[in-house]
């Protein structure tokens, strides 16, 4: 039976064998529930999703007998893509949620299929000096020495922001508080949580106009602070996109002989960008670097970077096990990633971004970068010129926060009905405690008139709901 044969690259034939013939029928299911679906979310809400979902497994995931590879991909596949969110949809803009490059879709299988793993060079030969050459090509594009700078592929930008503080801590040999602004993302806290900081040794510092840390008031929360110091910098806040000043954020740490990180994991994309790299000048000072390839990058998730200056910082990572990285092995060469991440087994996640930066080049991808920073400045526009639209700010990146001219029970429901409705996946946040809307532009192939029609659908369901 074709659901009990192994697969690997040798016992494929021309026309793909087995795998060939599942993946014509995945992808036809996946066709078919897009039709099904025939926007950017189903239509119904949560218990519809599950029934569907259930009714494609007439209620039994686990029958005594298989019902055989081909039938269970094309009804789990379908109801699957019937009942998801699709962010290449334009109307899909409600997170830092990206329409994959096929070409990176293809790679990630590629890597699915030779099921490499990381934790040791036996098991990942090629995948090892991979992820070496995209590491080295990122530091580089960061602003970091290549030849000194090391790190690892991660999960996303909680898992660099938790592995970059545990390297802090042990780098300092005793407590630490961390410094971020009142805007950094929330993984920050409960990375201190969870190494045992407690989240009351971190502290919050204000934030300018154009929600940036303000680098004074770091300098005065660092001179007051009896700890060793860590600071977190954000290039890309969650909801405005806004970026610290990172000169200046880098200049107060090292005079307070702090630690600095730099969550980059949203506007880390920027570098792609020949027009908005300047935006992260001041990067290649830091200890270390998240990046997120999942968002500004185009890449099947999961995409995550972490990166830091000298790779001698990652020693806390460090390891030896006899069955993974037994000393004479690494002395003739044999090098594993063991010591480089918090996890294990870890899979050749580098090879779909190899292949992505060798098919589009810096200039493709920057151009993808550019296209979807267009669109939302055509969005800031047109919603700045909306009599029943509020525009919160000029937007950095490629998020935009606004509001229906309503009270917050308003803007809260219009996204709810734009939901139920299936016509559109619109972001929440709050602002001084008001609850906006937000887009979050990520798809490179939406046009200015997409962005209109998303627009519309919002102040469509606004009226219906405040009843103009």
């Amino acid at each position: 039976m074709t659901v009990c044969r192994p697969v690997n690259g040798a016992a494929l034939s021309a026309a793909g064998g087995p795998l060939g013939e599942l993946l014509g029928v995945t992808l036809a299911a996946l066709r078919d529930g897009a039709l099904r679906r025939g926007g950017p979310l189903p239509a119904g809400g949560p218990q519809d999703v599950a029934r569907t979902l259930a009714a494609a497994v007439d209620g039994v995931l686990l029958p005594a007998e298989g019902v055989g590879a081909q039938s269970a991909l094309a009804a789990l596949v379908r109801a699957f893509a019937a009942g998801s969110a699709d962010p290449a949809d334009p109307c899909c803009a409600a997170h830092l949620h990206c329409p994959p490059l096929a070409v990176a879709v293809a790679a990630d299988l590629a890597a699915a299929v030779v099921n490499a793993s990381l934790d040791s060079w036996d098991q990942g030969p090629a995948a090892i000096a991979v992820e070496d050459e995209v590491l080295a090509t990122l530091a580089g594009l960061a602003g970091l020495d290549r030849g000194c700078a090391a790190g690892t592929m991660t999960s996303g930008g909680t898992a660099s922001n938790l592995t970059a503080l545990h390297l802090a801590r042990e780098h300092a040999g005793a407590r630490v508080n961390v410094f971020c602004s009142q805007l950094a993302h929330f993984s920050v806290a409960r990375a201190a949580g969870i190494l045992g900081l407690g989240e009351d040794a971190v502290v919050r510092v204000a934030v300018d106009r154009e929600r940036r840390m303000c680098a004074g008031e770091l300098d005065a929360a660092l001179a007051a602070s009896d700890r060793p110091a860590v600071v977190v910098a954000t290039a890309g806040t969650t909801d405005f996109g806004s970026i610290d000043p990172l000169p200046a954020i880098a200049s107060v740490a090292r005079r307070h002989g702090a630690w600095l990180h730099v969550d980059a994991a949203y506007g880390g994309g920027a570098l792609l960008s020949r027009r908005l790299a300047g935006l992260l000048d001041g990067l290649g000072q830091a200890d270390s670097i998240g990046l997120d390839l999942h968002k500004l990058g185009w890449q099947p998730v999961a995409a995550g970077v972490l990166l830091v200056r000298d790779r001698v910082l990652l020693a806390p990572l460090q390891r030896r096990v006899a069955y993974l990285n037994a000393p004479d092995d690494e002395a003739a060469g044999y090098a594993s990633l063991l010591g480089r991440s918090l996890r294990t087994t870890r899979r050749a996640d580098a090879l779909k971004l190899a292949v992505s930066f060798r098919a589009l080049g810096r200039d493709g991808l920057g151009a993808l970068v550019d296209t979807c920073h267009d669109l939302t400045c055509h969005a800031a526009a047109t919603i700045a010129a909306h009599p029943r639209l509020e525009l919160d700010g000029e937007p950095v990146l490629t998020s935009v926060v606004f509001g229906y001219r309503a009270g917050d029970d308003v803007n809260a429901a219009l996204r709810r009905r734009l939901l139920r409705e299936g016509r559109a996946v619109v972001g929440r946040t709050e602002d001084d405690g008001r609850v906006r809307l937000k887009l979050t532009l990520l798809n490179p192939h939406a046009r200015p008139a997409d962005v209109d029609a998303l627009l519309d659908a919002v102040v469509g369901a606004g009226d219906r709901e405040a009843g103009a």
